[in-house]
C-alpha cells in the first residue's frame, strides 16, 4: 500500500474510532505512535519533524504536519512535565510603562526567531511598575511554570534576580546588575550611546549638554549618566540631568518641561534623550517656547523603531536592535538551561549612529 493510500485508510480508522456498540465515546487521543503508523515513519522521526529539525527534509515535514493536523494532534506537554520535570515553556516578564509598542514587539520577535526550531514556546508575563515586581517571579517559582525566565528593567540590587539566583531556576536578564558576574544578560551599551551623543553634539558646537536621563533607580541610568559625564568633562563643558523629568514621564509632562527649558537657570544648547517618543515630546514644548530645533537647540535620541525617518524636524539618533536583543536572550536562556559556564553567557549591543542632520555653521 503506498503511503498516501495507507494515510487516507488510517485516517478513516482513527475518526472512527471511540465509537462502540453505536455509542459515541470519547475519540482515541492521537500520539506520535499514531502520526508514525499512518506515515510509517519512526516515532522519532515524526517528533523532530514536528520539532522542524534541520536535518529533516521539508517533504517529510509537511508530510507529518498534515497528518498531525488532520488527527487533531497536540503535544501532551503535561505527560512531558511528568517524565522530564520540564514544561518547555520560557516566560518573559514585560514591563508595562513603556511607550514604546515596538521595545515589547522587536523583543518578542527576535526570542521567537531562536525558539521556532526547539520545543520551548514563550509565554508573556505582564509586570505593571506599581505593582510589586516580585509578584510575577513569586507565580513562577511557586507553580514551576517555566524553564526560564527572561526579566528586564533591572536595578543595581534587584531583588528578582537574587531570588532567581537562590532558586536555581534559569533565567537571564535585559540589563545588568551592580554584580553582573551573577548572572547570564544582555544589555545595551547606554554608556557608549550617551558617550557618542555628547561628542555628537559638542561636533555641532553645542556648550551645554543635558540629559532626559532613564528613572535613577536603574542600572542603565548609572551608565548614561557615566558615559555623558565623560563626554563633558573631556571637552571641558557643562552638563545636567533635566530636573523632575524623566523617561518614564507622561508627554504632556515632558512638552511642559520642554516649554520651561528657556527660563531655566541652566539652558542646556544640546540634549540627550533615552526614547524617541520622549524626544518628540520634548521638541514639542521646546517648539511652543520660541527655541528652534536644529538652530538654538539639538537634541539627539536613542531610537528603537523607524518612526524619526518621518518626523520633522530633523534629528540624530543612535539605534538599539531590540530583534537582536530578544535573540541574544534567548540564546543567553537556552545556554543557561543547557549548564554552559555562567560567565560565558553575556552581551552587549552597541549603537549604530543615524545622523540625519548636516554639519552645524554659524
Amino acid at each position: 500500500m503506498h503511503g498516501l493510500a495507507r494515510e487516507e485508510r488510517t485516517l478513516s480508522d482513527h475518526n472512527k474510532a471511540g465509537r462502540d456498540d453505536g455509542k459515541f465515546g470519547p475519540r482515541t487521543r492521537p500520539t506520535l505512535k499514531t502520526i508514525a503508523e499512518m506515515t510509517g515513519l519512526g516515532v522519532t522521526t515524526v517528533s523532530r519533524a514536528l520539532k522542524d529539525a534541520h536535518d529533516i527534509s521539508a517533504k517529510t515535514k509537511q508530510r507529518v504536519r498534515q497528518v498531525a493536523d488532520a488527527i487533531g494532534y497536540r503535544p501532551d506537554r503535561a505527560g512531558v512535565r511528568l517524565r522530564t520535570g520540564k514544561t518547555n515553556v520560557i516566560s518573559l516578564v514585560l514591563d508595562q510603562t513603556d511607550k514604546i509598542p515596538e521595545f515589547a514587539r522587536r523583543l518578542i520577535v527576535g526570542i521567537s526567531d531562536v525558539i521556532r526550531e526547539t520545543p520551548y514556546h514563550l509565554v508573556v508575563t505582564p509586570q505593571a511598575r506599581n505593582d510589586d515586581p516580585m509578584t510575577p517571579i513569586r507565580y513562577i517559582l511557586d507553580t514551576r511554570a517555566a524553564d526560564g525566565v527572561i526579566i528586564t528593567h533591572i536595578k543595581p540590587d534587584d531583588a528578582r534576580v537574587t531570588a532567581l539566583i537562590n532558586s536555581g531556576l534559569p533565567f537571564v536578564t535585559h540589563g545588568r546588575c551592580a554584580d553582573a558576574r551573577q548572572h547570564a544578560y544582555h544589555d545595551f551599551d547606554n554608556r557608549a550611546f550617551c558617550t557618542m551623543a555628547a561628542q555628537r553634539l559638542l561636533s555641532r558646537g553645542r556648550k551645554r549638554l543635558a540629559m532626559l536621563s532613564p528613572p535613577s533607580e536603574f542600572t542603565y541610568y548609572r551608565e548614561s549618566l557615566a558615559g555623558l559625564a565623560a563626554a563633558a568633562t573631556d571637552a571641558n563643558v557643562p552638563f545636567e540631568v533635566l530636573p523632575g523629568v524623566d523617561l518614564d514621564s507622561g508627554s504632556e509632562v515632558l512638552r511642559q518641561a520642554g516649554m520651561a527649558l528657556r527660563h531655566q537657570d541652566y539652558v542646556p544648547d544640546g540634549i540627550i534623550c533615552g526614547s524617541e517618543i520622549c524626544a518628540l515630546a520634548l521638541i514639542d514644548g521646546i517648539t511652543q517656547s520660541g527655541l528652534t530645533v536644529g538652530k538654538d537647540i539639538d537634541v539627539i535620541a536613542k531610537e528603537t523603531s523607524d518612526l524619526l525617518n518621518f518626523t520633522r524636524p530633523r534629528i540624530d539618533s543612535l539605534r538599539e536592535d531590540l530583534i537582536l536583543a530578544g535573540q541574544e536572550l534567548a540564546r543567553h536562556l537556552i545556554d543557561v538551561i543547557e549548564g554552559r559556564p555562567m560567565d560565558e553567557i553575556h552581551s552587549l549591543g552597541q549603537p549604530e549612529a543615524v545622523w540625519r542632520t548636516l554639519p552645524h555653521t554659524d
